[in-house]
């Protein structure tokens, strides 16, 4: 089933070199009380749109576990009550369980968690998730406000989901910057050696995130673009970037903040958890497949959209949640979207410090129909002819032409001198 086409100030948290990828736009909407009882549910475009609700005849995303790394999710909200499994603070500065919401934008992780797997109040009413049915893991980071280093605090919650049985990890933050610190090499190496499907917001360009940055530019990782309600990349709630993989609703979408209420927010925060949802209800219906496996049937049967495809607007396309739970999709044998492992071999020099020219280099092109794809290698200093005409040509050429020059200014010199032997 593919998506009909709809027609259709703004805080952003900046905490020192992170941000939380959230909110272009956050309004109140009320409560479920001061509105029509389906209200809420109205609002949920993308459940039908993008093939969420007809992929709920095959799963609802039972026996899939997704790991929150953000501010701390209010599991005693209704729609998440039951939802939320187990939890940490990695900040310093939260609770045991990860569930009280901490530092600025507190409010942010419930909103991302309501979006994967908020089971609504009732018959109709109040937020559903995508995969409503999933397990949440809450990990409550504080960026630039913890007792602990940002970097290391996502280093420690990656691999706590890891250790505590995450198919997915959810990332709707970013670093502001292409490249990222070492220790993230160990964390995300250990959550692709340990089999889990890692997503992360591409960041706002209408709140200063101009370009995609770590962990959306880490090889492997699913980074995700977002989309308005018409199905066209948002100016605003979206960033660009050649390592996005496919692209979803990061407008006028609804969730559920602490305490309970509901508000309307916009930002590739909300488009992340779309697609991690997805990404358990892959797992839940395929649950032998790898985390390879997982993400290629994602960027597989979304819908190309752009030229090119893989392109740094729409990646592989928009998500066809239907279609990723039901296509027939070939194996692979590698991670389709990049090898971090590799790319560390490759590029990560012994001081530390990754280069940033590295992760500029396209994604290789998507296999038709899912078929097996390898992971190529990075391209050698040949294959960019930029950097390699430049060093290969140059010296010798400047060698030549110096010789020339010396050579025709002895000539003029030899011909000045006869004509004035000639004078006298």
């Amino acid at each position: 089933m593919r998506r009909r086409r709809m027609q259709g100030g703004r805080p952003f948290l900046f905490v020192g070199a992170f941000a939380v990828v959230c909110v272009v736009g956050i309004a109140p909407i009320g409560s479920v009380q001061s509105a029509r009882a389906d209200s809420i549910r109205d609002m949920e475009y993308w459940l039908s749109d993008y093939g969420f609700s007809a992929a709920w005849n095959t799963t609802r995303g039972a026996g899939a576990t997704v790991a929150v790394i953000d501010t701390g999710v209010d599991g005693s909200v209704a729609e998440l009550q039951g939802a939320v499994v187990d939890g940490t603070d990695v900040s310093g500065i939260g609770s045991a369980n990860g569930q009280t919401p901490v530092g600025e934008s507190s409010e942010h992780g419930t909103m991302v968690a309501s979006l994967i797997a908020g089971r609504g109040t009732g018959p109709g009413n109040g937020v559903i998730g995508v995969a409503p049915e999933a397990s949440l893991l809450s990990i409550s980071v504080a960026l630039g406000a913890g007792s602990v280093d940002s970097d290391e605090q996502i280093a420690h919650a990656v691999r706590w989901a890891v250790d505590h049985g995450a198919d997915v990890i959810n990332m709707s933050l970013t670093r502001n910057s292409l490249d990222w610190p070492q220790s993230w090499d160990d964390a995300f190496t250990y959550a692709f050696d340990h089999d889990v499907v890692v997503v992360a917001a591409a960041g706002n360009r209408g709140s200063g995130t101009t370009e995609v940055g770590a962990p959306a530019t880490i090889p492997g990782v699913v980074a995700v673009a977002g989309v308005d309600k018409a199905g066209e990349a948002s100016f605003d709630a979206s960033s660009q970037g050649i390592t996005i993989a496919v692209a979803a609703p990061s407008e006028q979408l609804v969730g559920v903040v602490p305490g309970g209420g509901y508000v309307l927010w916009d930002g590739t925060s909300g488009a992340a958890p779309l697609v991690s949802g997805l990404a358990a209800l892959v797992k839940s219906a395929y649950p032998e497949l790898t985390a390879d496996n997982v993400i290629n049937r994602i960027i597989a049967t979304a819908e190309p959209q752009g030229d090119p495809v893989p392109g740094p607007i729409y990646g592989y396309g928009l998500v066809d949640a239907e279609a990723a739970v039901t296509a027939s999709v070939d194996p692979v044998s590698a991670n389709p979207i990049g090898d971090l492992a590799a790319w560390i071999a490759t590029y990560r020099p012994a001081s530390g410090g990754g280069s940033l020219d590295s992760l500029l280099i396209p994604p290789p092109p998507p296999a038709p129909n899912g078929a097996e794809t390898g992971t190529s290698a990075p391209p050698r200093a040949a294959d960019r002819p930029e950097v390699y005409t430049l060093i290969h040509w140059a010296v010798p050429l400047g060698l030549l032409l110096g010789f020339l020059i010396l050579m025709a200014t002895f000539a003029l010199g030899a011909v000045s001198h006869f004509r004035g032997l000639l004078r006298k």
